[in-house]
């Protein structure tokens, strides 16, 4: 940490907070990453700071990481003050300056050398009055906030609300987060791509035939159903997520690996793909989401979307990105596959199985303890010329350094503390999105119905061909051997 931080967090009672947010924290604390700091969780909820530390200690115990003892959580406790939204802004601000002078006295600095980090853990229409009470509260100055998703609905949508929070903040505080990119995974792809001389000279069209991001996720829409109504996979998934993991893919080298060269290398993307067309996008829903609570019997609204995406510059010109999530589906995965162009193979005899297997490809998996795999043909051991499918694969939990990987939101929290923007996103590059999908939203296609448990409708292959989908695969990842 540059700074002393007082770190306010909003919706301090809700879900992220209860399964990210506070056990996270703990993380930072316990890897010397948040030290000089003071937590002030606020919410609807009328808790007082002894329940609210209850609260915290629960939540820690049940999402965190390890046993918490007494005397782990003895030594992060003291860092937590509560008060509730129905105190008001003056209240708050009151709290804020209580644990800047607490702070600084133990630090031996003057307030003034502390900054603030407000956590807007809340629903999209509350993040407006938030920033609203910030502003009243005299809460700006020495300020960054952290903004969860969505950004907008459309560009309409998206230009008014970064307009409404750059009155009162502006752009090089505000941290628009996605969690995606804060996995070690995605920061992965730069190290890969940039710092190795054998991938980044066949990172074009010469030798790429298509990219797949693939999210399909086995969870429902359980007490969510009204959320979702509002959104749908596209809005809640694509524009923030997949899109992001798709900027790093393709962006061209940054100057450096600070926050400003790389976003603007990631807003180049955005600005080279081509709007977003009906016709290359497949709509589902799962059968029985309709009837549930909040959801109308003729409800139009997408649980599961792919589509083609098509960027027009010199590097991924005539190379298709396909995306697809959605939720209630086979398997719970998180992949980028890149499918390399394939050669001619004339040389080798009938029945050597070269080519049966489809074409080589580099795999990511997005997880927290990242993979990455390499498939490649050779020759089967013995005599003729057989070829099979082979991989070379890599685990972040097989190196010595495994411990130290930080999950997403932990990761993203420290980066703002610290100010680094590098894997947050700009209000430039979610305007060029919603842009770009402006299509797509005055004409959807209609949903198509798909069983629960399934890879989504049938209409998935005719979208991909003459490609065919990476997931389900046709191999596993190997497992640390024990």
């Amino acid at each position: 940490m540059d700074h002393p931080h007082v770190i306010v967090l909003f919706g301090a009672t809700g879900d992220l907070a209860r399964r990210k947010l506070l056990p996270g924290l703990l993380r930072l604390f316990e890897a010397g990453l948040l030290r000089d700091a003071r937590i002030i969780g606020t919410s609807l909820e009328e808790l007082d700071t002894e329940r609210f530390v209850k609260f915290a200690r629960d939540a820690c115990e049940e999402f965190g990481k390890g046993d918490l003892t007494d005397a782990r959580w003895d030594r992060f406790a003291p860092m937590l003050t509560y008060v509730p939204q129905s105190s008001g802004p003056e209240t708050l601000a009151e709290t804020v300056s209580w644990a800047e002078a607490q702070l600084a006295t133990a630090v031996g600095i003057i307030a003034t050398d502390i900054r603030r980090l407000h956590y807007l853990s809340v629903p999209p229409k509350a993040a407006l009055d938030v920033i609203r009470q910030l502003d009243e509260a005299g809460l700006v100055e020495r300020s960054r906030i952290i903004m969860e998703k969505p950004f907008g609905t459309d560009l309409v949508s998206a230009k008014l609300l970064n307009d409404r929070v750059h009155q009162v903040f502006d752009e090089s505080q505000v941290f628009r987060i996605d969690h995606f990119l804060g996995k070690e995974a995605a920061q992965n792809i730069l190290a890969f791509r940039f710092a190795n001389g054998l991938f980044e000279p066949i990172w074009n069209r010469n030798f790429i035939d298509h990219v797949q991001i693939d999210v399909p996720e086995m969870l429902g829409l359980e007490g969510r159903t009204a959320f979702y109504e509002s959104t749908g996979a596209y809005r809640d998934m694509v524009v923030t997520h997949l899109m992001q993991v798709l900027a790093f893919m393709a962006m061209e080298p940054p100057t450096s690996l600070a926050p400003g060269p790389i976003s603007d290398e990631k807003n180049k993307v955005f600005r080279s793909m081509r709007p977003l067309e009906p016709s290359n996008v497949v709509r589902g829903q799962y059968a029985g989401y309709r009837g549930k609570e909040a959801v109308a019997d003729d409800s139009d609204t997408e649980t599961f979307i792919a589509l083609k995406v098509e960027i027009d510059n010199w590097r991924w010109a005539g190379v298709p990105f396909f995306l697809r999530t959605g939720k209630k589906m086979a398997e719970g995965a998180r992949i980028i596959s890149i499918a390399f162009k394939e050669p001619p193979l004339t040389m080798f005899p009938a029945g050597s199985n070269a080519g049966t297997h489809g074409p080589d490809h580099l795999t990511f998996d997005l997880a927290d303890q990242s993979k990455m795999s390499l498939s490649f043909y050779g020759k089967r051991p013995g005599p003729g010329m057989k070829l099979e499918k082979l991989s070379m694969q890599f685990a972040t939990n097989e190196t010595d350094s495994s411990s130290s990987v930080l999950e997403a939101y932990e990761r993203l929290i420290y980066d703002a503390m610290r100010g680094d923007h590098t894997l947050f996103t700009t209000a430039d590059g979610v305007e060029t999105l919603w842009e770009k999908s402006q299509p797509l939203l005055d004409d959807p296609p209609p949903v198509r119905t798909y069983s629960a448990g399934s890879w989504g409708p049938n209409a998935i292959h005719q979208l991909i061909a003459p490609h065919a989908w990476r997931l389900p695969f046709e191999r596993s990842w190997r497992e640390k051997p024990r």
